[in-house]
């Protein structure tokens, strides 16, 4: 099982300046995203997880699912890496600042 946090935790986490990574797809990612967070797809992360390094990072998707799976991947890489539990939806809903499709 891997580390999960809140979005009112990342929003903390964010502001000290922590790497964050949403595998949502690209249209997803257009849609609304978090300022600063690196696009990387779950349907392309095991030929682009080399770029993640060590970590940490924290992995963000729509509602935590695709997430949570990136996360195990990224674990069995090596990376230390903590789902965001409740994802953009969760993110949204709290009412915290994104990035809108202009």
């Amino acid at each position: 099982m891997n580390a999960e946090i809140s979005t009112a935790e990342l929003r903390e986490v964010l502001a000290q300046g922590a790497r964050l990574i949403d595998v949502r797809e690209a249209d997803e990612y257009a849609e609304a995203h978090i300022s600063g967070a690196e696009l990387m797809p779950l349907s392309t992360l095991p030929t682009s997880i080399a770029s993640v390094g060590a970590g940490p990072v924290y992995v963000i998707c729509k509602s935590g699912g695709r997430s949570a799976m990136a996360c195990e991947l990224m674990a069995s890489e090596g990376i230390e890496a903590t789902n965001v539990s409740g994802g953009m939806m969760s993110w949204l809903h709290e009412g915290f600042e994104a990035e809108f499709e202009q």
